[in-house]
């Protein structure tokens, strides 16, 4: 059984046992955390049901795994024949969950 979620403004496929990293969440580790923006599931012996947004009644549990932060990100601006450059470095924090259950 899969599920599709939306957090933090992106959306992921999602099955039992998966680890995955989203946008910071503010809860601590071994914490549960329940996805209720469900906008599809399917994969089982039902078929796929698919919300309008959402599946109603339908949501995902899992568990802070742990909390960090990705790898740097360079962002480098240039202008030609002007001696114009400018570096940047941006590490986005995210929270590691794993999926323990999806309820349809």
């Amino acid at each position: 059984m899969y599920a599709i979620i939306r957090t933090g403004g992106k959306q992921h496929k999602v099955s039992k046992g998966d680890v995955l990293k989203v946008e910071k969440l503010e809860k601590k580790v071994g914490e549960k955390v329940e996805f209720e923006e469900v906008l599809l599931v399917g994969g089982d012996k039902a078929g796929v049901k698919i919300g309008q947004p959402m599946v109603a009644d339908a949501k995902v549990v899992a568990t802070v795994v742990s909390e960090g932060k990705t790898k740097k990100v360079l962002v480098f601006k240039k202008k030609r024949r002007k001696q114009y450059r400018r570096t940047q470095g941006h590490r986005q924090n995210y929270t590691a969950v794993k999926v323990e259950d999806i309820i349809a």
